[in-house]
């Protein structure tokens, strides 16, 4: 059998060259699945996203989402896209084999942890306050530029990096520090402070209110001390004080020491997002 990709929906055309399409994945003409694919809002026109992918069940395993992948990536090709991306559940086995054969790699992943509903007190000699007007804007000019860096350190063109820093900030930062469901909290040690931790509100799946680690980092000098994991348990605390009791992140896939401190605190993968060049 011939297996294709055919148009199941009309090309979507946006702003800055953003598009999307759905196909029917056939046999012979006759449709066996599904795949879409867009340009991703975050990183522009030039990387694409495999966003979905399904090939009825009494169909599978006969090489027909591989040809389906391979096709998609074609489309996305003449596009004019340099990568691609694709976001795998981590309880979905089969999806991370196909992936992995096709020459995806781990670029980062998702974590979620269940808090317990009593506060952990913070270690000896370590306080925090609210992050100052100063400091923010301080904070907010580094973090433009290096979060950009931290995605062109991993394989993204330095364009896709700088768009996808400043669209992110520019989102979820609209008043700055006064966003509603936004706190920025210091880690104080010895009158000086060690470090800092974004968190904020939002929605999770399966659903339902959760907090959000969106920043954590030790300053340079003070690292190594146990002040990763201080702000960690603060950013739970700040958690519980909304009435949530879950707590998620995004972590790069070589951030190893970062990978080892969340497993230790109880976090679970829930998401692998993979990547490829084209």
């Amino acid at each position: 059998m011939t297996t294709t990709l055919r148009p199941s929906g009309p090309l979507q055309q946006g702003a800055d060259g953003a598009r999307a399409r759905h196909y029917d994945v056939c046999d012979n003409g006759r449709p066996v699945g599904t795949v879409a694919i867009s340009t991703d809002d975050a990183f522009g026109a030039t990387a694409g996203v495999l966003s979905s992918l399904g090939v009825d069940e009494d169909r599978r395993r006969r090489g027909r989402g591989t040809i389906a992948v391979l096709a998609a990536e074609e489309v996305l090709r003449g596009w004019g896209c340099t990568r691609v991306r694709v976001e795998v559940p981590a309880d979905n086995d089969p999806a991370r084999r196909l992936a992995a054969a096709l020459g995806y790699t781990e670029r980062s992943r998702n974590m979620i942890k269940n808090l317990a509903p009593d506060p952990v007190p913070l270690p000896d000699g370590r306080t925090s306050r609210a992050m100052r007007e100063e400091e923010f804007a301080a904070w907010r000019q580094d973090a433009v530029r290096s979060y950009a860096q931290d995605w062109a350190d991993r394989g993204v063109p330095p364009e896709q990096a700088r768009r996808k820093s400043e669209t992110d900030h520019a989102t979820l930062l609209p008043d700055g520090p006064a966003t509603e469901g936004v706190r920025f909290e210091v880690l104080v040690h010895a009158g000086e402070v060690v470090g800092h931790v974004w968190v904020a509100r939002r929605e999770l799946p399966p659903g339902g209110p959760a907090g959000y680690v969106f920043d954590v980092e030790v300053r340079e000098e003070h690292r190594g001390r146990g002040h990763g994991r201080a702000l960690m348990l603060l950013a739970e605390d700040v958690t519980r004080a909304w009435g949530t009791d879950r707590l998620g992140l995004h972590v790069f896939a070589s951030n190893t020491p970062a990978l080892r401190l969340y497993e230790s605190l109880g976090y679970t993968t829930t998401r692998y997002n993979l990547a490829k060049a084209l």
